[in-house]
């Protein structure tokens, strides 16, 4: 830390980056350019060491876009913001865990927030997903699961052509960049902040989707649906146990929009009620391989619907038949 001048104190100097092994490149062979405080850190603002390079034939140059405390405060790559261990983003991995994010994300306390991180890893044994509390073995089922452990070097492509979809490149196969039509949907609108701190990521919403969707729990057709149905509960939970296991295990969820809990101990099991249906399908995302409670897997379903419960009451009423006199 460069300490003769006052101002460029908090700077970060490092003498190599943090990378995945999709953004290194499978070349075992590279020239990697570094840069001291070229850039300011995507997260914090802080001014870091910037690396470049490229990672093979027909890639792009990549470069660090966050400092090395941003990733070790949140176990990622500097130039994808994906995990390190799992190679997700950190939205997937922070639900599947129900680990809630600290980092603040206004310009006040950002900076305070990273120096004061790097103080307490000065070590730099374990980053701060490291040193949490214990999870759930659901969790890590689900991620081991969900976990990418071969690079995808598809990812360090060149990026389109602008010219090219205008119409107006010359280059022809000289050019260095693809000449593809862009697909514009929600995965193509994507930013550094929203990768990081794991809100609103349209890469982790579609992963959780449709991990949901392969374990059983698919939404309802019917938005009014905004229950679930919590089975194999342990014998002695009240309602109130019930009710501070589900606040815990959903940190991105605030307990504001928790309606209610409905507790029947005849037949182990719990209605969860949320106010509204983004809620409710964010909670069942987190409990898409169950919820463990006091050492026990309870299993979640989506609730039914009010017109289809009373459908199925209406089935099971045996008819009354008139025979002729």
């Amino acid at each position: 830390m460069p300490k003769a001048d006052i101002n460029k104190a908090g700077w970060e100097q490092s003498e190599f980056p943090i990378l995945c092994e999709t953004c290194l490149g499978a070349n075992p062979f590279i020239r990697m350019s570094k840069q001291e405080f070229g850039r300011s850190c995507g997260t914090c603002a802080r001014p870091f060491t910037v690396f470049r390079w490229n990672p093979g034939s027909g890639a792009r140059y990549k470069a660090t876009v966050i400092c090395q405390t941003c990733a070790k405060v949140k176990n990622v790559c500097q130039t994808c913001l994906l995990d390190l261990e799992y190679g997700l983003p950190t939205q997937v991995r922070d639900t599947a865990l129900g680990a809630q994010s600290e980092a603040p994300t206004s310009d006040i306390n950002r900076e305070y927030y990273a120096q004061n991180m790097e103080s307490n890893m000065a070590d730099g044994t374990k980053s701060m997903i490291q040193l949490g509390g214990k999870t759930s073995s659901a969790g890590k089922e689900m991620l081991k699961e969900l976990a990418r452990t071969n690079p995808y070097y598809k990812r360090n492509r060149p990026h389109i052509c602008s010219f090219f979809v205008k119409g107006e490149c010359k280059r022809g196969e000289e050019c260095p960049y693809r000449h593809e039509k862009p697909v514009d949907n929600e995965l193509s609108h994507q930013n550094i902040k929203d990768r990081y701190h794991g809100h609103d990521d349209p890469v982790a919403r579609k992963i959780l989707g449709n991990y949901a969707v392969a374990q059983g729990l698919k939404p309802p057709e019917d938005q009014s649906v905004m229950s679930l149905f919590l089975s194999s509960l342990p014998a002695s939970i009240t309602e109130a146990e019930i009710r501070t296991h589900v606040v815990n295990s959903l940190p991105h969820i605030p307990s504001s929009q928790l309606k209610s809990v409905v507790h029947v101990a005849k037949s182990r099991c719990a209605f969860v009620n949320f106010k509204d249906r983004e809620s409710a399908e964010r909670a069942a995302e987190a409990w898409a391989k169950g919820l463990d409670i006091d050492g026990q897997r309870v299993s979640a379903r989506w609730g039914r619907s009010k017109g289809s419960s009373k459908a199925t009451n209406a089935s099971n009423v045996m008819p009354t038949v008139t025979t002729p006199a």
